[in-house]
């Protein structure tokens, strides 16, 4: 049974072992859900330049994801949403749209006023969440042979 209390967000380096294992398991789960699977190399587990999130209910981590700073964005200050991930024991309690809304925040917070991010098609739970958040779908801005869809939101605000 998913317990329905709400998680607590907390900021993390991209060093942090809890930050590191969370990235581990979500690359675990890529792998067996993506057909011909999900690698990427020690150095692209986590971004040194981005800034991440933990989420922690009971002192376990059920969900992690980071922005980084995407330079070359015809002059909006923009992030992109990189490894967002919520353990299957913790789906189906809102976490996903937390962990999103603190992510879009902490983007707001480094000085941000849009958001990009890519996923795979076989991620629809993903996909979903992406639309009822309000992102829209966009050209590809990136070469990650995994993505499939692109979305971009706009934070508001000024730079």
């Amino acid at each position: 049974m998913v317990d329905r209390s709400p998680a607590a967000l907390v900021r993390a380096e991209h060093d942090d072992p809890r930050v590191v294992a969370a990235v581990r398991r979500y690359v675990a789960e890529l792998d067996e859900r993506f057909p011909g699977g999900f690698a990427v190399t020690a150095s692209d587990l986590v971004d040194p330049g981005g800034h991440y999130l933990l989420a922690v209910l009971d002192d376990r981590v059920v969900g992690v994801g980071g922005v980084r700073a995407l330079p070359g964005t015809d002059g909006v200050p923009t992030a992109e949403v990189k490894r967002m991930w919520v353990d299957a024991t913790a789906r189906g309690a809102g976490l996903g749209r937390l962990l999103l809304g603190g992510l879009e925040q902490l983007a707001l917070d480094l000085g941000h006023r849009r958001v990009l991010l890519d996923t795979n098609l076989a991620l629809g739970e993903a996909v979903a969440l992406y639309e009822r958040s309000g992102y829209e779908r966009v050209e590809r801005y990136n070469d990650n042979p995994y993505a499939q869809a692109f979305f971009a939101k706009d934070l508001g605000g000024t730079a």
